[in-house]
């Protein structure tokens, strides 16, 4: 298990070279962890964690929590400073006059990029996006890590439909889904969830709603392993499906097997949205491929569970080998709701393929 990913250090060794850039700062909280994993992956305990790749190729680190201190150490070979205040650290890991990157430099606190500007006496730049770029094309061993992610999401929705029923809360269910996952390898997961009928509009965190017969259940499970996510996305009928929850159903099947079809190599992001969207036109459905009902089309999956490019028609971005995108074309319709319905796809030299093994139905409890 790399801990320091030499293709991706010469990557970005590479691009500070373009860029002019003495000190690349890779930032991470405990909200946006990635943008310090995509160098060093270790799931630090502090607030917040930095390192530091040198022009020369030098990897050191400010850590926030003595408990990272070790892992971080052992993981760069580097010097580790542990400091209980970041700002303090980040004026000591910069020098005068350095031309300075930082690599979730939209996630800092205002005081954080304050600090690392009165250290050099210059602005630092934004390198989030150029990263971001390196990130979306996966390495192999990357990819080994999402398809085991993918495993355990099949393995999460199959406890998922095994524990779902009449008269259990939303938290009840969630919690059977999360305590597996975790038992099974899981360091994370993210996962939204909704039950109910035409009332139900779109996802969110579980409540102390009773699953009732009748019910769409529906889910975005993302579990995470060794700091990579997969998700996959499935409804599940509490009872037996009406006829409006199976014509609905069929319509994202077939929504999102159009997208499928399409995402290659060379294509346009957007086209990917524009072929789901267009199945719900043909079904009468426009109105409901808009921000009022839905959020996106799929989204690019590695160290964050919501990476870019987002999957919308007016997002333009060409598609690449080895990018890992989930295409779910989750959306509101007044058949029956809220439904969703997506797999994890990994772009190929000639088209895509499913790292979700979990058949592709509507599911029944």
């Amino acid at each position: 298990m790399l801990k320091l990913n030499p293709l991706r250090k010469k990557e970005f060794l590479d691009l500070m070279a373009q860029r002019g850039w003495d000190l690349l700062l890779f930032y991470g909280d405990t909200w946006r962890k990635d943008h310090f994993r995509c160098l060093v992956s270790v799931c630090f305990c502090g607030p917040q964690a930095v390192a530091v790749l040198t022009k020369e190729g030098e990897v050191r680190a400010v850590v926030t929590h003595p408990w990272d201190v070790e892992p971080v150490k052992t993981a760069t070979g580097g010097s580790v400073a542990y400091v209980p205040r970041l700002v303090e650290g980040l004026k000591n890991c910069v020098s005068k006059s350095a031309n300075v990157a930082i690599n979730g430099l939209e996630q800092m606190e205002a005081r954080f990029v304050r600090a690392v500007q009165e250290a050099t006496g210059k602005t630092a730049a934004s390198a989030t996006a150029d990263v971001e770029e390196i990130r979306r094309v996966k390495t192999q061993e990357e990819l080994e890590w999402i398809r085991k992610a993918a495993l355990l999401a099949d393995r999460g929705y199959e406890q998922f439909v095994r524990v779902a029923r009449a008269g259990m809360t939303e938290f009840e269910l969630v919690a059977e889904v999360e305590g597996y996952l975790k038992t099974h390898g899981a360091e994370d997961n993210f996962m939204l969830v909704a039950s109910g009928g035409t009332e139900v509009t779109a996802m969110k965190p579980p409540t102390a709603r009773k699953l009732q017969v009748g019910d769409s259940v529906i889910t975005e499970l993302t579990p995470q392993i060794n700091g990579y996510y997969a998700q996959i996305c499935r409804t599940l009928v509490i009872g037996p499906p009406s006829e409006k929850q199976l014509e609905s159903y069929a319509i994202f099947a077939e929504a999102q097997k159009a997208g499928q079809d399409l995402l290659r190599p060379g294509v346009d992001i957007s086209d990917v949205a524009r072929v789901q969207n267009d199945v719900f036109r043909k079904h009468g459905f426009g109105d409901y491929t808009g921000p009022q009902y839905t959020r996106v089309r799929g989204h690019n999956l590695g160290l964050y569970p919501d990476e870019l490019p987002h999957v919308l028609e007016n997002v333009h971005y060409t598609c690449k080998k080895d990018m890992v995108i989930i295409c779910h074309p989750n959306t509101y319709l007044p058949l029956s709701g809220y439904m969703v319905f997506g797999d994890t796809l990994l772009v190929t030299d000639t088209g895509c393929v499913s790292l979700s093994q979990t058949e592709r139905r509507l599911f029944q409890a």
